[in-house]
């Protein structure tokens, strides 16, 4: 229970009092600390409350960072172990017969509508990996980077160490070339060296095992030399570069 403390009253007392500074009739209440209870202020309520929030975004952003930085992880082990064990290697392409449907270069008509037909060889070197080409797949022909015909590629599965040469035929129609190119091409004809880029779009997608990859796209490049745009055409020279 507080106590109260009354103003001392003037007697002969031989202890006199100290001197207060409290105004006459002010009443000092003395209790106990273990029955003090302390009120945050309202903005010191507001602070803590906000602070609260600001503390658990900042263990949920964390928490994602270090998810992220676990699945990346996990991503790159896999890769890693994956490599070891398979050793994945680049198929190889190139290029076995191509052939041309006759079109005259001199012919008052200045349009062309060639026809090609190519012989494509693919070499599946991986012990432990089968290719499958999708559906989608595309082959097109040029000449001074002009399109002279394109086409589509068959889909089909290739077995680990496997070599497969499947044929495919290219369309054009409509193709003008400047006088300039044309006058070059027939040049070329006669001196039977004529540079041609075949360039293949490969849908494709990995199998090991019975996993199935995701499909990806493998760009062909290949720089040909033909000694002549007929049937009975014969590469001269050939590169072909792979990539992913």
């Amino acid at each position: 229970m507080a106590d109260r403390i009354h103003p001392a009253r003037a007697g002969n007392s031989s202890h006199q009092p100290k001197k207060s500074n409290l105004a006459p009739g002010t009443y000092v209440i003395q209790i106990p600390k273990d029955q003090i209870y302390r009120i945050p202020l309202p903005e010191n309520d507001h602070r803590h409350k906000t602070g609260g929030r600001n503390s658990c975004c900042c263990f949920c952003l964390s928490w994602i960072c270090c998810l992220f930085f676990l699945i990346l992880l996990l991503i790159a082990l896999a890769s890693t172990f994956f490599y070891v064990i398979f050793r994945p290697k680049l198929p190889n392409y190139s290029i076995n017969t191509l052939s041309v449907k006759p079109f005259n270069l001199t012919s008052t008509d200045p349009t062309l509508s060639p026809e090609f037909h190519v012989a494509v060889r693919a070499d599946n070197p991986n012990k432990n990996i089968g290719i499958f080409y999708v559906d989608g797949s595309s082959v097109t022909v040029s000449y001074s980077n002009v399109v002279l015909c394109n086409g589509v590629l068959p889909a089909f599965y290739q077995g680990t160490n496997n070599v497969t040469v499947f044929k495919t035929v290219l369309t054009g129609s409509g193709i003008r070339l400047s006088s300039v190119v044309r006058s070059t091409l027939v040049g070329e004809q006669k001196i039977g060296r004529i540079p041609l880029d075949l360039d293949l779009d490969f849908l494709v997608r990995m199998k090991v095992g019975a996993v199935k990859t995701w499909t990806v796209t493998v760009k062909v490049s290949c720089d040909l030399t033909v000694d002549k745009l007929t049937v009975n055409s014969k590469i001269v020279s050939k590169v072909c570069k792979v990539k992913l």
